[in-house]
């Protein structure tokens, strides 16, 4: 009987999952509200740049440049060095990972946890002087917010199929619709992502009006709760594993 049965279980052996699972998904919609909130702090506290829409900071730039701003100019050449230097290093942390739908490869958690660090630093400052930052510490807080939007973004890119787009969602949402339109499906997770997105910068705005001192310490939190969040699929397989 049990040769039997083995001998069924090779003919018919279980497919491989598909898409990534629910705690996957839910690791990125926290990583996007995450990201929503540094784009609050970032636009409104610091130097109105974005921490991680490089699109935007390269149209800021040459109107910078066109204006003759050289404030203008600083922030968002800081903004791009810092998600430059930031996506870098995360690309050669991660060169050798693997591309797996079940769950996120080390090098990805690592990195991620990597943010949540740059992004626990920046808090300890901005409170530590009051939420309100003189010219050098701005400067090096904008260098240090893109920068971890840098990591966060090549860190999901790096992920593969088990991630998507956490810090720019017009892609996302072009697709979307696209799909929706044409052949008839959608993403349920897309409008949850657009909807953190708005969440995670509305809380960062509220925080930043009530006590501003503490802004930065939501980022972090959300980032931790993403990376907690991503880590439930490797439990579970340990847990289910033979011998366990």
């Amino acid at each position: 009987m049990s040769d039997q049965l083995g001998g069924q279980a090779r003919e018919h052996p279980v497919p491989p999952p598909t898409e990534p699972a629910t705690a996957l998904h839910l690791a990125v919609v926290l990583l996007v509200a995450a990201s929503g909130a540094v784009e609050t702090i970032s636009f409104i506290a610091l130097d109105h740049v974005f921490a991680g829409v490089m699109t935007s900071n390269l149209a800021l730039l040459g109107m910078a440049i066109g204006r003759g701003q050289s404030t203008g100019v600083t922030a968002a050449v800081l903004a791009l060095t810092g998600f430059a230097l930031g996506a870098a290093v995360t690309a050669r942390l991660t060169r050798r990972r693997e591309d797996m739908v079940t769950r996120w490869a080390p090098p990805v958690v690592f990195c991620l946890a990597g943010e949540a660090v740059l992004l626990a630093l920046g808090a300890g400052i901005w409170a530590a002087m009051g939420g309100a930052p003189q010219r050098t510490a701005r400067d090096a807080l904008q260098f240090g917010a893109a920068a971890a939007m840098g990591i966060q973004s090549a860190a999901m890119v790096a992920a593969g199929r088990a991630a998507s787009p956490t810090t720019y969602l017009t892609g996302t949402l072009a697709t979307y619709i696209v799909k929706g339109a044409g052949a008839g499906r959608r993403d349920r997770w897309v409008p949850a992502q657009l909807a953190a997105l708005m969440v995670g910068a509305g809380a960062s705005m509220a925080v930043l009006r009530a006590a501003p001192r503490w802004t930065g310490v939501l980022p972090v939190v959300l980032v931790v709760c993403a990376i907690l969040a991503a880590g439930t699929p490797v439990i579970r397989m340990r847990r289910s594993s033979p011998g366990r």
